[in-house]
């Protein structure tokens, strides 16, 4: 395994916490230190020799610090191979070599984050140190880079321990980390200039990647790219694992339907809600949530969109869940829900989700604008000659949304506010339907008198057939069939209403 010995240095970085025990170790074993303005001024400031860079190029930093290390000089020592061709222009020029670059870049995203003020933002775009930061990754045979202040310690260790030898395992390690750095803030740049354009860069912030335990099985790798933090307090629990960010993302997009409404209860299993309900108070939502599916709801991912309560909290306590997600905890249920240390309590802080949606498949990826259509009481065109009541059509424009975030083919069903059946993912819309009845009866409702929704037309009126003889007499989907004719002329001639919405809402 090849070895080097390092013996010059070029030092250039923003980020200076945890820097000085380095400088000590480069003191102690002779090496040379080359660095610029305030780096230059630090390591002087604890008595360390340092060669300033402008010596070395014969140029001062100019442009108000945008042009320091942007130099043959500089870039030439640290590209060079080290080989006889390289290093006899090296001795032609005068051009010494770097063997080690250490680098920390202007904090842009934090920038970014903190101001408005586009002339600030711009100027925390560094140019020279991620230059430094590639064309030492790049030689990686012959030199080592520290690409952030994350990998001061790990320099720091092996200097101590090595006294200067890095050997080709370590270097491409560090090198890995350079382009890992590198890539992320030319993404964040890229985000930032891209704001308003199309937004169809994938949003992956690699300052926050993160490993999962692993993917949707245990054989395979998962990574999490984003901030969790700017959504939730995680209170506490075990790590989010892949699967459980699905479900909590499927929880959020469906809750953010219901978030302004009366207190809201969902419970979600593999990313389609078994159970939802609206009432008066936290506990009751809770209760008819459970209750429309009891057995799908063990293992389940949970969400309100109130507090939670320690009456509520004591129910949901003895239930095996393994996450649960409401804007906010009483003191008390919040303790009592600590207690099981393995189930995990998010508190939401923004029920904003992204405006665009991203898949990989095939050997690409596509993209589209999320679904965030929601239909209201104005745009629904009644079909059947008998008009629905008011409270119809608020039990199917509550249907509706339910509809939207199931997986298809889907079918709703729904009684007073509350999800009394589902059917998901089946290929086709009666076996749907069927499902749906079946999961009803299964838990003791009664259908008389629900709604039906449908995530998209009925190409047949056999639905409208099955639905009415369960007692179902009010009917929400797409329409747009070249058969709509005939489940509206069922729907006329069994007393049943039927409106249309013209606007599917599929999703595989």
């Amino acid at each position: 395994m090849s070895t080097i010995k390092i013996k010059s240095a070029l030092i250039s970085v923003f980020n200076k916490d945890g820097l000085e025990p380095i400088i000590q170790q480069l003191d102690r074993l002779g090496i040379a230190i080359y660095s610029t303005g305030g780096t230059q001024k630090f390591i002087e400031e604890r008595g360390v020799a340092v060669k300033p860079v402008e010596g070395l190029t014969g140029y001062p930093s100019i442009l108000d610090g945008r042009v320091k290390t942007l130099h043959p000089k500089v870039f030439g020592g640290i590209l060079a191979r080290r080989e006889d061709d390289h290093l006899a222009q090296l001795g032609e020029y005068e051009i010494p070599e770097i063997d080690l670059v250490i680098v920390d870049l202007y904090p842009f995203e934090e920038t970014v984050k903190n101001t408005d003020d586009e002339s600030k933002i711009i100027e925390k775009i560094d140019i020279g140190g991620i230059a430094l930061i590639r064309a030492a990754a790049k030689n990686f045979n012959d030199v080592v880079i520290i690409p952030s202040i994350d990998s001061y310690q790990d320099i720091e260790n092996t200097l101590a321990a090595q006294d200067g030898e890095i050997n080709l395992e370590q270097r491409k390690e560090f090198a890995r980390r350079a382009f890992k750095v590198s890539s992320n803030y030319d993404t964040m740049i890229y985000q930032y200039f891209n704001r308003g354009a199309d937004d169809l860069s994938l949003k992956l912030s690699l300052h926050n990647f993160k490993e999962l335990r692993y993917g949707e099985n245990p054989h395979q790798r998962g990574v999490f790219y984003g901030d969790l933090s700017e959504m939730f307090d995680i209170l506490g629990g075990k790590q989010l694992s892949y699967n459980n960010l699905v479900d909590v993302d499927a929880a959020v997009q469906l809750m953010a339907e219901f978030k302004d409404d009366e207190p809201t209860f969902a419970v979600l299993k593999h990313t389609n809600p078994c159970g939802l309900a609206t009432r008066p108070t936290v506990l009751e939502a809770w209760n008819d949530a459970l209750a429309g599916d009891t057995i799908s709801a063990f293992g389940g991912i949970l969400i309100c969109n109130a507090a939670i309560d320690l009456a509520t909290a004591t129910e949901i306590d003895k239930l095996f869940y393994e996450v649960l997600i409401a804007p906010s905890f009483n003191d008390d249920a919040a303790a009592l829900l600590l207690k099981k240390e393995k189930r995990i309590l998010l508190k939401i802080k923004d029920w904003s989700i992204s405006d665009f949606s991203h898949k990989t498949l095939l050997n690409g990826v596509i993209g589209q604008d999320m679904d965030k259509k929601s239909e209201s009481a104005e745009e629904l065109k009644q079909v059947s000659k008998k008009a629905p009541s008011e409270d119809e059509i608020k039990t199917m424009l509550f249907a509706n949304k339910l509809a939207k975030h199931i997986k298809s083919n889907t079918i709703a069903l729904v009684k007073n506010r509350q999800l009394v059946g589902m059917g998901s993912g089946q290929t086709s819309r009666v076996d749907a339907l069927k499902q749906a009845i079946i999961k009803a009866k299964a838990f003791g409702f009664d259908l008389n008198g629900a709604t039906m929704a449908s995530d998209a037309f009925f190409p047949f009126p056999d639905c409208v057939e099955i639905a009415n003889d369960s007692g179902i007499k009010s009917v929400i989907q797409p329409g747009g069939s070249i058969r709509d004719k005939d489940s509206i002329a069922f729907c006329d001639a069994n007393d049943m209403t039927m409106v249309c919405t013209g606007i599917r809402h599929f999703k595989h």
